[in-house]
């Protein structure tokens, strides 16, 4: 994560913490759980950080949910793209008996248990893929992104910040 912080810092320049954090927490892989390590890195106030980290990864969301379907339809379409959704595909439906069992609550668990492959970018995938309501989709990873805010803040502010 300090990589990453400083890769930032030195591409951009003067750029301000608050913006590290919030464009790690925006992208896929890293979201909520990167950016609040890294504003944990930075000495960012502990409510600030929190606030932008969770808009940070909350944002793209809506976009997620609204387009996925189309660009993986059309992917469908070419040679070369469908083994990637069809690779996809059959990620998901690993997932599914865990999603249906638990329904919208077991996609806020998914996205807030803060583990590798899981998190709101790829919940939205869950979503899309298994013709969730997006309307409840949504509100349900914006749980799970809660969720996992107060575990990594325990992890980032309390016993990582702690040790550094």
């Amino acid at each position: 994560m300090e990589s990453l912080v400083e890769f930032f810092i030195d591409l951009f320049g003067g750029i301000s913490k608050d913006v590290i954090i919030f464009v790690i927490s925006l992208m896929p892989i890293s979201e909520l759980r990167g950016g609040l390590l890294a504003a944990s890195l930075l000495d960012v106030e502990y409510v600030r950080a929190a606030i932008i980290c969770v808009v940070g990864n909350v944002l793209p969301i809506p976009i997620v949910l609204l387009f996925l379907k189309m660009v993986l339809d059309i992917f469908s379409k070419w040679k070369v793209t469908k083994k990637i959704v069809d690779w996809l595909q059959k990620k998901v439906d690993n997932k599914r008996e865990q999603i249906d069992k638990y329904g919208y609550l077991g996609l806020a668990l998914f996205v807030g248990i803060p583990l590798p492959g899981t998190g709101a970018w790829t919940g939205a995938l869950l979503a899309v893929m298994l013709g969730m309501n997006r309307k409840k989709s949504f509100i349900f990873i914006l749980l799970g992104v809660l969720m996992a805010a107060i575990i990594m803040s325990i992890l980032s502010y309390g016993i990582l910040g702690n040790l550094l």
